[in-house]
This record gives C-alpha cells, sequence and structure tokens, in this order.
C-alpha cells in the first residue's frame, strides 16, 4: 500500500509538471504569437516561473510584462501596493527601476491613467490583458527587445 501511494503521487507530480509545461508553451501573447518569458532576474510570474502566465487562482491577473519604473513604482507604493520592499512570504524580492515584472493589468490601466505606467513587452505580456486592457493602449506603450 505504501509503495502504491508514493507511485501515486510521484505520477500526479509528474501529470501536473507535464499540464503546467504544455499551458505555458501553449500561451498566446498580445501580437497572438508564443507567449516569451518575461523576466528571471528577480523571477517573476504568478507562478514564478519568468512567464506572465496565468490561471483561475491568480485573482490579480498578473499578465502585462513591464519594465518598471521608478514613476511607476511610487505610483503603485501610494496606492497601497508596495512593489520596492522585498517580502519572503511570497517569493518576492522587491523590484527596483529596470526590472521585468509581471503587473496586474488593472493596476496597470490603472498607472496609464494616473500618467504613471511603464512600457511593456507585447511578446511576453499575456493575451488575456486584452480582457482588461485596449490593445491599442498596450501596444503604443510597448518596447520590444531582441531575445
Amino acid at each position: 500500500m505504501r509503495i502504491n501511494r508514493h507511485i501515486t503521487v510521484n505520477v500526479l507530480f509528474i501529470v501536473l509538471l507535464t499540464m503546467t509545461g504544455s499551458a505555458a508553451m501553449n500561451a498566446k501573447n498580445i501580437l497572438g504569437t508564443e507567449l516569451m518569458i518575461c523576466g528571471m532576474d528577480p523571477k517573476t510570474g504568478f507562478f514564478r516561473d519568468g512567464y506572465c502566465n496565468t490561471n483561475a487562482d491568480d485573482h490579480g491577473t498578473h499578465v502585462v510584462c513591464a519594465e518598471v519604473t521608478e514613476t511607476f513604482l511610487e505610483y503603485t507604493k501610494a496606492q497601497g501596493n508596495d512593489l520596492s520592499t522585498p517580502n519572503p512570504l511570497y517569493r518576492f524580492p522587491g523590484l527596483k527601476p529596470g526590472d521585468k515584472w509581471c503587473l496586474c493589468a488593472l493596476r496597470w490601466q490603472e498607472a496609464l491613467n494616473a500618467g504613471a505606467a511603464p512600457m511593456i513587452i507585447p511578446e511576453s505580456t499575456h493575451e488575456k490583458a486584452l480582457q482588461l486592457v485596449k490593445k491599442d493602449d498596450l501596444l503604443a506603450h510597448s518596447i520590444h527587445y531582441d531575445r
């Protein structure tokens, strides 16, 4: 019995890893192409895998890949979300200007309305962002990187 339970747990773990990996591989960006990595230093994303991927547990919809600025960091801190201070409980290292980070789509939109939105990386911004933010607004604030 004990061996079977151990095998079952291992098989379940492998299935979950496979499902997560295939979901990331199948995800699309706002350009309709394969979702590209956003940032690995610090490691970003709801799943802390570098991608702005999402699922039903991601209530903040962390799908906009942005290069954060001091202006944005000050803005979001004034809104009650301090992204500059590390929080180990959530595996959050704290951000500095220039870091690439998966932002909540609605916070990015709020920052846009306040004149504090950071530039985004469209290849790394999940298509789900288009359910909350206008594509034209995102593209008007986009930068491209050679990968």
